[in-house]
């Protein structure tokens, strides 16, 4: 051991050993070279619409055409889709949520983000491996003995632990680290968003069913009444009372009509099939759950979030901020691997010629040294590498503001649909009781001979067209809902955690809202 001549202190390796984890400890407590990062601040408006948004929407007599309220700030549950009142949609989302391989695939995903966080956070300890090498040796004897008894072939046994540690001086497993970990945050927004596109697609799926239902019915009764028309024409015609020409034109309308009904019965075994899909069933395993507008109940309340809310709650602009966290921690990452990297390193082992002597004190050995590396020359390479990381920081800002200029458009169109579809069904309401009567008028005045055949024809069609129409708006009611509710977010914020939940991982581990980040090169 070595003595400090004027105190008489021994410098032994436990003593060298504490120094060196003192510094470590120092090390790690230190700083964190790069960027620190900012949330993004809300956009400053109050609004998503250039005009004030009017408080309710029109009213239509007619399932599907209630009044529904915009409620400004009010929050959107959980479960939204509960709000249709249909016990065949929420038992279809039930089944999808258990068994959609897309939901699975994504909470894969998720657990793979968080074991890569935890991986990368053992780089933070020191790493220790053991090793034992048994070996049979011959040498020479002469000149130099490798024995001291002079024996050539001999058993050498010999144990060992080493270990080594990084020290983090400059941060740079602390960036990585946060890097991987908005990496996380982001995969769990996507799962969200995978949760959020798998409940609005089975909706919008549900009610487009409900439509074709709806239009395959009005098409069978509209064919019933023109073959019951035909059939009094032919009659006409057998007594002399209409011409030909009549019964044929009514044969060619209710040929027209007939025609409309096979592409709506193939859409409407497209929808079975997607919603079977959905649920992560084969097409021959299809749900027996069935929809009709009469079974839905379209919800009075819309809640519209405030734009400073928006940020926080849509999936995608959540997704794109955690991708900008973690380029502006790469930078950090870039920077740090340009700075003197700081290790210690240990070894301590045994070593003999039978096993019985490995753990005697006089066959031990041990090593315990420091290492400071400093990049002198590499090319250019550790350069372009942070340069190439700001770069990155850029373009994940520029689609970071992209994903909130379509996000607010998505709501304010969605808004205007809302509204402006409303308006459409009380027209295409009123378009329909128009046509009927006016149908009705017509073959009142083709009984009295007032009119010729062809106006009833003119009628008969239009009155087709109003009623597929008006049911095709009913159906776009419900679907205008169900966008908003996906457009605004869809409540995740609001589910329950629940065991096995992986999407509630991260949910405790946000960035604080700090000042506002300059979405641009960072400094």
């Amino acid at each position: 051991m070595n003595r400090n001549r004027k105190t008489g202190f021994r410098l032994s390796p436990l003593h060298g050993a504490a120094i060196l984890a003192a510094v470590g400890f120092l090390c790690l407590t230190g700083c964190s070279v790069g960027p620190n990062f900012h949330r993004p601040a809300a956009p400053a408006v109050d609004g998503y619409t250039a005009e004030p948004l009017a408080p309710e929407t029109e009213k239509a007599d007619v399932a599907g055409g209630e009044v529904q309220h915009f409620l400004a700030g009010a929050d959107i549950p959980a479960q939204w889709w509960t709000l249709f009142h249909s016990e065949p949609l929420n038992a279809v989302i039930a089944q999808a949520l258990k068994n959609n391989p897309d939901l699975q695939s994504a909470h894969a995903a998720l657990r793979a983000a968080m074991e890569n966080v935890y991986a990368q956070e053992g780089a933070y300890f020191p790493s220790f491996n053991a090793n034992f090498t048994p070996s049979r040796q011959h040498n020479a004897v002469q000149p130099s003995p490798t024995l001291a008894t002079f024996v050539s072939h001999f058993d050498l046994y010999s144990a060992q632990v080493a270990g080594t540690w990084s020290l983090d001086v400059w941060g740079a497993n602390r960036r990585a680290v946060e890097a991987l970990k908005a990496q996380a945050d982001a995969q769990r927004f996507q799962l969200e968003a995978a949760y959020l596109t798998l409940t609005s697609g089975i909706a919008t799926a549900a009610v487009q069913e409900a439509s074709l239902r709806g239009q395959i019915a009005a098409t069978n009764d509209i064919i019933m009444s023109e073959s019951d028309a035909l059939d009094i024409l032919r009659k006409q015609f057998q007594l002399g009372q209409v011409a030909e020409a009549d019964v044929e034109a009514q044969a060619a309308a209710l040929s027209q009509i007939q025609a409309t009904l096979p592409p709506l019965n193939k859409q409407l075994l497209q929808q079975r099939d997607l919603l079977t899909a959905l649920v992560g069933r084969l097409p021959s395993q299809q749900i027996i759950e069935t929809f009709s507008l009469e079974s839905l109940q379209l919800p009075g309340d819309l809640p519209v979030s405030l734009p400073s809310r928006l940020i926080e709650q849509r999936p995608d602009i959540r997704t794109a901020e955690e991708n900008l966290h973690a380029a502006s921690a790469q930078i950090g990452v870039a920077i740090a691997n340009m700075l003197p990297a700081f290790s210690i390193s240990g070894d301590y082992g045994t070593t003999a010629t039978q096993t019985s002597g490995l753990f005697q004190p006089f066959n031990g050995y041990w090593t315990l040294a420091g290492s400071v590396t400093q990049p002198i020359f590499q090319g250019g390479t550790l350069l372009h590498k942070t340069r190439a990381a700001r770069a990155i920081f850029e373009q994940a800002a520029a689609l970071y503001r992209s994903t909130v200029n379509t996000a607010f458009q998505n709501v304010a169109d969605t808004l205007g649909a809302v509204q402006s579809d409303a308006q459409a069904l009380t027209a295409d309401v009123a378009t329909e009781q128009t046509a009927s009567e006016s149908l009705k008028i017509t073959r009142h005045k083709l009984d009295l001979g007032a009119v010729s055949y062809l106006a009833l024809l003119t009628a008969e069609q239009t009155y087709q067209q109003a009623v597929i129409a008006r049911i095709q708006a009913q159906a776009q009611r419900y679907a205008d809902t169900i966008t908003l509710f996906q457009a605004l977010g869809g409540g995740w914020w609001n589910r329950s955690p629940s065991a096995g939940d992986d999407s509630v991982l991260l949910r405790n581990r946000q960035a604080p809202r700090d000042a506002a980040l300059p979405i641009g090169p960072s400094g």
